[in-house]
């Protein structure tokens, strides 16, 4: 059920946007995995089959995600998913993503379910150790042709609602997705937008840990 066409990964490091040059840079980076959509010219009912089998490749995509990026999990502060449906298939296609794409993301930062993170939270919070993955990934997706491009949402991974991490990634893979292909796509950053400063939430204020403040 999944047949990989193609792989692609952008890096990029950004140390400023008009303003005073930032002694390390905010590195952003996404992974795109094009895989043919099984689905694809036909209405087929029961599509969870491939939610499930999507779960290795999340994983897989996730750690070289991070590995692109040559930092370690500890210095993973934002995240985001998302996917680009051909033309021949359906935008609940691209829904597969949800559960794979995010959980994969959560668990390689940590994340131990959810009976587990508040508790977790708050005596991390004690220590000033960070938590681990308590935010939902943000998503988006949409159908569109070859070269089609993605606004990949970003959020911090522990704390929704922290202000300087709304974010987003444009993503692209030449050339995909054909009309019977899937684009899925994981984002990662290492902080918040280059020159946040406009208040609200701030990283080192999270208190509750309940992945929203």
């Amino acid at each position: 059920m999944i047949e990989i066409r193609r792989t692609f990964t952008h890096v990029e490091r950004i140390w400023h946007e008009f303003g005073p040059v930032a002694a390390v840079p905010l590195l952003r980076g996404a992974v795109s995995v094009v895989l043919t959509n099984p689905f694809a010219g036909r209405y087929e009912p029961d599509i969870v089959p491939m939610m499930d089998a999507l779960g290795p490749l999340g994983m897989d995509m996730a750690e070289r995600l991070r590995e692109a990026m040559d930092v370690p999990v500890q210095a993973i502060e934002g995240y985001g998913k998302g996917a680009i449906v051909g033309a021949a298939g359906e935008l609940e296609h691209g829904a597969l993503w949800h559960v794979p794409g995010g959980y994969a993301m959560r668990e390689l930062l940590g994340w131990k379910g959810s009976r587990q993170v508040y508790a977790q939270g708050q005596a991390e919070a004690k220590t000033g150790q960070p938590a681990n993955a308590l935010s939902i990934v943000p998503s988006t997706k949409k159908v569109g042709g070859p070269g089609a491009t993605l606004d990949v949402p970003l959020t911090h991974i522990n704390a929704s609602y922290v202000r300087s991490h709304f974010d987003a990634i444009e993503v692209r893979v030449p050339g995909a997705p054909r009309s019977d292909e899937i684009v899925f796509i994981l984002a990662m950053s290492t902080g918040p937008r280059i020159h946040a400063r406009v208040g609200g939430l701030a990283a080192h204020a999270i208190s509750k840990w309940d992945g929203l403040r």
